[in-house]
């Protein structure tokens, strides 16, 4: 999903809005991320406080960190770059029951678990990620 459709659907209203994304896309920019490239965002637990975006690039995957409201300073944003090789990736774990499927699987420690539409996303992204390790040209299916 591009980062737009994830601000469009984002669980709290203005948790991506123009000041926050304002930090966070010349972070993206630097790290080699282009514009409205596919991403993952974790929005975690408190989404209003801290989220989070995974995006793969040609040198690496991508990881920025969001803090959206820093006390006396607006929002910040941090990131990386982690080489292919150095990236931590665990196995895509799906289950089936009836017509739903559930996925799991760690990308760098966060964990992305997912039912039915958003387990076909998660797959997806993986697919990308694995790829990109094993040097292949990037697709949306294992």
């Amino acid at each position: 999903m591009r980062l737009t459709e994830w601000v469009e659907d984002a669980p709290v209203a203005g948790v991506a809005g123009p000041r926050v994304l304002g930090v966070v896309q010349p972070v993206l920019a630097a790290l080699g991320v282009g514009e409205d490239a596919d991403v993952w965002v974790i929005w975690g637990e408190e989404p209003q406080v801290r989220w989070s975006i995974l995006a793969p690039t040609l040198a690496g995957l991508a990881a920025v960190y969001i803090r959206v409201s820093v006390a006396q300073e607006g929002p910040r944003a941090s990131g990386k770059l982690t080489r292919w090789p150095r990236v931590q990736v665990g196995d895509l774990a799906v289950e089936m029951q009836g017509a739903h499927r559930v996925v799991a699987t760690t990308v760098e420690g966060q964990v992305l678990r997912g039912i039915d539409e958003t387990a076909d996303r998660i797959a997806a992204f993986i697919a990308q990620i694995y790829a990109a390790i094993d040097g292949r040209a990037r697709t949306t299916t294992l």
